[in-house]
């Protein structure tokens, strides 16, 4: 049902003319191709989102709060998004007002002493980073990159990232929280719900946060986040950052108290050994298997080509054939990047001393054609920065993980073969057909640290296709199918490939509901999922979210 002139107007009336609009030509500039990313696929080709009833760019807390309130008084579905990465910030169901972020901007605090940081929704990672540098504090730049919402993160969904092994899952470092309940309710989390400001998420007893973040996040389906307060660490780097270069061979010379090494590993087992000896030693400003993404087969290549200006895709297959990145990309199959920032000479020295001899033990070593002045420049910037992250895209415009061995670093790294080489195995196969990118199966980009101080490794095999492509995205589709299959046949868990399919049973044409709460109910910990059920009951009674929100309707006993 069309929104009604009536609450448009009064809609109107909070945001202003100019910051509403319901325009069917505006409306479907905020559509998202479900064929985009894989884990929203379905079964769809060239199918979008579904239209929103109007566009709303909100400008305070005070009017989200107003339009909440009048979407309770009309029975209207509202969706927020701060920066739209991926189709969870986009409506689900017919009808649905959308609420653009872009205007609520501001980073409103920078505390130096206390290391935290107050921002709005749409502040970007690479803005707070650019800021906080200036007072010697750095930021947590989650997996989607330094142009995504750091609130959006930290409040309403994922939160990990290639620095989590120093500074935390973004869950971690949420520290307060204004919030614009699906009832219109306005509650302040933590010490700032006291008026004491918002150093402080938890206090005695228990903790408000379980309920803001839930399982995994609201994802934009229960109500809105208007402010929040994020955990800040030390950078004891410049500021700005010295960046030179051309797209995307952007480099950084930063002084001798950093570090930036790829290390390789001439087995599986010592691969996870390493990570365990890192996590007790107590090092790594930046730990993850970054440029795995781009597969087994064409990772040497392709850092070749984005280290280098004056390379394009083309090059790929000339590269290939040439004995030193063969080399290269033989050093690199079992690896990750690691940054070491100390914070004096002597910190600095000591952890490249200790990273040493783990390597001894381990029989790991340094990837000696990533130490080479620009690739080390270039590789140290991309991994604190974490600006590439458009480079997902780079081979058919489409991707998305799949298998998502997640756990201690052994769970991926053990098995015989190890779980890590059955996934790459069984996905070489899916590759021989032609619908997905040939990239030597093995595409397993993730944390070593999982959250902060490690303990927790992702493998997240990526998958790269062409949306635009009927065949393409209906083979990924089907290859996703067996890889669900296979994990589960092979005790590997859920897969993360049907992360989303399951939440689209609301609009009648994917998964049944049955089939979402069998999923949800054969989670590690089903009783979350119906915890949240109760609580959208108490506090979404109007049922204004969608299917992103994760509930089981089984009673709890």
């Amino acid at each position: 049902m069309a929104l009604s002139r009536e609450a448009y107007r009064e809609l109107e009336g909070i945001v202003g003319k100019e910051n509403i609009s319901d325009d069917p030509a505006l409306l479907d500039c905020y559509r998202y191709p479900l064929s985009h990313t894989a884990i929203h696929i379905g079964p769809y080709y060239r199918v979008y989102t579904p239209r929103g009833a109007a566009v709303l760019l909100p400008g305070s807390a005070e009017e989200v709060q107003g339009i909440v309130k009048l979407c309770n008084k009309y029975r209207v579905k509202f969706k927020p998004s701060s920066t739209f990465w991926s189709a969870w910030g986009f409506p689900l169901e017919d009808d649905t007002i959308q609420l653009d972020m872009r205007r609520m901007d501001r980073i409103l605090e920078i505390d130096d002493k206390n290391n935290f940081a107050v921002v709005e929704p749409h502040v970007i990672g690479a803005t707070l980073q650019a800021e906080a540098m200036k007072v010697g504090l750095n930021t947590h730049i989650h997996g989607p990159g330094a142009s995504c919402s750091c609130l959006a993160s930290a409040t309403a969904l994922g939160g990990l990232g290639p620095d989590t092994l120093y500074m935390g899952h973004h869950n971690e470092n949420l520290l307060g929280v204004e919030w614009v309940m699906p009832d219109g309710e306005v509650l302040r989390v933590g010490s700032v719900g006291s008026g004491l400001g918002w150093f402080c998420c938890d206090g005695p007893g228990p903790s408000l946060k379980g309920l803001v973040r839930g399982m995994i996040g609201t994802n934009g389906a229960m109500g809105v986040f208007t402010k929040c307060a994020i955990k800040l660490y030390p950078w004891p780097g410049p500021a700005p950052l010295p960046v030179e270069g051309k797209p995307p061979a952007y480099k950084a010379v930063l002084p001798d108290n950093f570090r930036v090494y790829t290390l390789g590993f001439p087995a599986w087992k010592a691969w996870a050994d390493s990570c365990y000896l890192i996590f007790d030693a107590g090092i790594g400003y930046v730990a993850h298997r970054q440029f795995s993404m781009f597969g087994r087969d064409l990772k040497g290549a392709m850092v070749r080509i984005l280290s280098d200006p004056t390379k394009t895709l083309s090059d790929i297959e000339e590269l290939l054939k040439d004995p030193e990145v063969q080399k290269m990309t033989e050093d690199m199959k079992r690896d990750y990047q690691i940054v070491l920032a100390g914070m004096t000479p002597g910190d600095i020295e000591w952890q490249d001393k200790a990273l040493d001899k783990i390597l001894e033990e381990t029989g790991g070593w340094k990837v000696k054609a990533m130490l080479e002045p620009d690739l080390y420049n270039w590789s140290l910037l991309y991994m604190i920065r974490l600006g590439h992250k458009n480079l997902n895209l780079v081979y058919g415009g489409g991707y998305d993980g799949c298998f998502g061995l997640g756990g201690t670093p052994d769970f991926g790294a053990s098995g015989e073969p190890p779980r890590v080489e059955q996934a790459t195995a069984f996905k070489v196969e899916w590759e021989k057909k032609g619908n997905v990118v040939a990239c030597g199966g093995d595409a397993m980009m993730g944390g070593i640290g999982g959250m902060g101080g490690g303990g927790h490794a992702l493998w997240e095999n990526f998958t790269h296709f062409d949306p635009a492509d009927k065949a393409s995205t209906e083979g990924t589709f089907e290859f996703f199918n067996a890889t669900d299959k296979y994990g589960m046949e092979k005790g590997f868990g859920p897969g993360m490939e049907k992360m989303n399919d399951y939440a689209r049973w609301t609009d009648g044409k994917t998964t049944p509901k049955e089939i979402r709460d069998r999923i949800l109910g054969a989670a590690a910990q089903p009783e979350a999922f119906r915890y949240q059920r109760k609580f959208k009951e108490t506090f979404n009674p109007n049922d204004l979210g969608d299917g992103y929100y994760r509930t089981l309707d089984d009673p709890i006993e």
